[in-house]
C-alpha cells in the first residue's frame, strides 16, 4: 500500500487515509449561513474519496468575514445549519474538519469573481480591525483592536469552537496563516504594537496562544486541534520560517496536534515563485523543527508525487485544493493509480477502475 492511503491517528480521531481537503472559500453563504451548495461541495469530496475535509474559512464573528457571503459560526442557528453537512461527510467515512477565522483587515470585500475589492461601510461593508492601522493595498487602513476588544475576540474564538462540537465536527483548525488577523498580529509588517500584544515573538505571538487555549479548553481531549500557518510572507522584514518554528513548538503544550503548512497572504509586494510543491520544504522545516505532524499544500497535483512527499518524510498528509474543484474524485483515481483498493461508494462500484 502506499503512503498516501495509509491512516492517520491523532488522539483518537483516525483520517483513513492521507488526502485531505484543504479549507476553500466558497462565498455562497447567507448570513454566515451554509447553503444546498456547501453540502454538495464538501460532500462530493468526502464522496470522493478524501480521508479529511475541511470546511472553509469559518468566522467566529460577523466582521470576521472576508466578504458579506462568507462563512461563520458566531451563533447557535449556524452550528445547526452545519449538522447535515458533517453528518453526509461520515457517512462516507471520512472526518470532517472546520476552520476557524478572522479576516483582520482583508475583510468587507466583494467576492472575488466581482472584482475583490474593498466594500464601504455605507454600501453593505464594515470596519474593518487588525493589529495596527496598517492598511491591505490601497485599502482603507482597519482599526487597532484594543486590549479588551482582543480579549472578547479569544472569548468569541472559544464560543465558536463550542458550536463547531455541536456542529459534529471532528477536527478543529485555527487559521493562522494568508494575512488575515492572527498571522496579521504574528508578522511584524502589520504588528506594530508597543503594548503586550506587539514587539517580540512573545508579544506578536501572545494572541495566537490566548486563542489556542480558548479553542482548546472547549474542544474535547480526544479530537484534534490544527493550526494553519504561512510559513514565509516571502518579503524582507516579515514572518519566517524560523518563527514558524519556533511559534509551533511552543504549541505543543498547548495542545495543538498538528500544524497546516502553507505561505504568503500578507503583503502585496511578496514575489512568490510558485513551481510544484514549491511550499512542502517549509513542510519539511516545520515538522523537523517542532516535532509535530504537519500537512503540505500548494502544486501537488499527482499521485506519485503526492506519495513521495510522505515517503520523503517532508509531511505526514496531502492539502489539496485545486485539484479537488477540478476533481473532486482525485483520491479514487489515485488509489487506483498507486494500486491501493480503497472503498468506493456502493452507487458508484460499477464506476470502478479495474486493474
Amino acid at each position: 500500500m502506499s503512503r498516501l492511503f495509509t491512516p492517520l491517528t491523532l488522539r483518537d480521531t483516525t483520517m483513513p487515509n492521507r488526502v485531505w481537503v484543504a479549507p476553500m472559500c466558497q462565498y455562497s453563504s447567507v448570513d454566515g449561513y451554509p447553503k444546498d451548495w456547501h453540502l454538495v461541495h464538501l460532500g462530493s469530496m468526502a464522496r470522493g474519496g478524501a480521508g479529511l475535509v475541511i470546511q472553509e474559512a469559518t468566522a467566529v464573528v460577523p466582521e470576521g468575514r472576508i466578504t458579506p457571503a462568507d462563512a461563520g459560526i458566531w451563533e447557535d442557528g449556524q452550528a445547526a445549519a452545519y449538522q447535515r453537512i458533517t453528518d453526509f461527510i461520515h457517512s462516507q467515512g471520512a472526518v470532517s474538519g472546520i476552520q476557524l477565522s478572522h479576516a483582520g483587515r482583508k475583510a468587507s470585500t466583494t467576492q472575488p469573481w466581482r472584482g475583490h475589492d474593498y466594500v464601504e461601510p455605507a454600501d453593505g461593508g464594515w470596519q474593518t480591525v487588525g493589529a495596527s492601522p496598517v492598511a491591505f493595498g490601497d485599502w482603507p487602513a482597519p482599526k487597532e483592536l484594543s486590549a479588551d476588544e482582543i480579549l472578547r475576540l479569544v472569548q468569541a474564538f472559544g464560543a465558536a469552537t463550542r458550536r463547531a462540537l455541536a456542529a459534529g465536527f471532528k477536527v478543529v483548525e485555527i487559521h493562522a496563516a494568508h494575512g488575515y488577523l492572527l498571522h496579521q498580529f504574528l508578522s511584524p509588517i502589520t504588528n506594530h504594537r508597543t503594548d503586550e500584544y506587539g514587539g517580540d515573538l512573545d508579544g506578536r505571538s501572545r494572541l495566537l496562544i490566548q486563542v489556542t487555549d480558548a479553542v482548546r479548553e472547549q474542544w474535547p481531549h480526544d479530537r484534534p486541534l490544527f493550526v494553519r500557518f504561512s510559513a514565509s510572507d516571502w518579503i524582507d522584514g516579515g514572518w519566517t520560517p524560523e518563527e514558524t518554528v519556533d511559534v509551533a513548538r511552543r504549541l505543543v503544550s498547548h495542545g495543538v496536534d498538528l500544524i497546516d503548512v502553507t505561505s504568503g497572504g500578507l503583503d502585496l509586494r511578496a514575489r512568490i515563485e510558485a513551481e510544484p510543491g514549491y511550499q512542502v520544504p517549509f513542510a519539511r522545516t516545520v515538522r523537523e523543527g517542532s516535532g509535530l505532524p504537519v500537512s503540505a499544500v500548494g502544486l501537488i497535483t499527482s499521485p506519485e508525487q503526492a506519495d513521495q512527499i510522505l515517503v520523503d518524510r517532508s509531511a505526514d498528509a496531502i492539502m489539496l485544493a485545486r485539484e479537488l474543484l477540478r476533481n473532486p474524485t482525485w483520491p479514487l483515481r489515485a488509489a487506483h493509480i498507486l494500486g491501493d483498493e480503497v472503498p468506493w461508494p456502493q452507487q458508484y462500484e460499477r464506476g470502478r477502475w479495474r486493474h
